[in-house]
């Protein structure tokens, strides 16, 4: 089991373990262009393609689609008297952040992901 506490930032730790929020308009991926692929900064897992991001202006990296079925897992978010859905890795469950209804592409799915726990690998 991986001592998250050793490998992690505090931030990283707070966001990723503990399901904080970075500070929106900030994160590293928030306005990002480079084609490729954003992995979890826990495992490495790929998560999201470049292909899949776009700009909702909300201060968060949103997607459209994880890279492939069964790499994020949806968990029940009842934090802050609102009902919202979680997204985790779904091999290390590291937050990521949550999944909403209302995305502009067909999917209608808007990924709201923490740039913090993401890493980038370019094509």
């Amino acid at each position: 089991m991986k001592d998250w506490k050793k490998e992690l930032s505090e931030e990283e730790y707070k966001v990723m373990r503990k399901k904080g929020t970075e500070v929106p308009y900030r994160g590293k991926y928030y306005i990002h262009n480079d084609n490729g692929i954003y992995k979890c900064k826990g495992c490495g897992e790929e998560l999201f393609s470049s292909a899949s991001k776009f700009d909702t202006h909300c201060g968060w990296p949103s997607f459209d689609n994880e890279i492939a079925k069964g790499k994020i897992k949806e968990v029940l978010d009842k934090t802050h008297g609102m009902i919202r859905t979680e997204v985790v890795c779904a091999n290390c469950d590291s937050h990521l952040g949550h999944v909403f209804n209302d995305g502009p592409t067909d999917s209608g799915l808007r990924y709201c992901v923490n740039s913090i726990s993401l890493d980038f690998e370019k094509d």
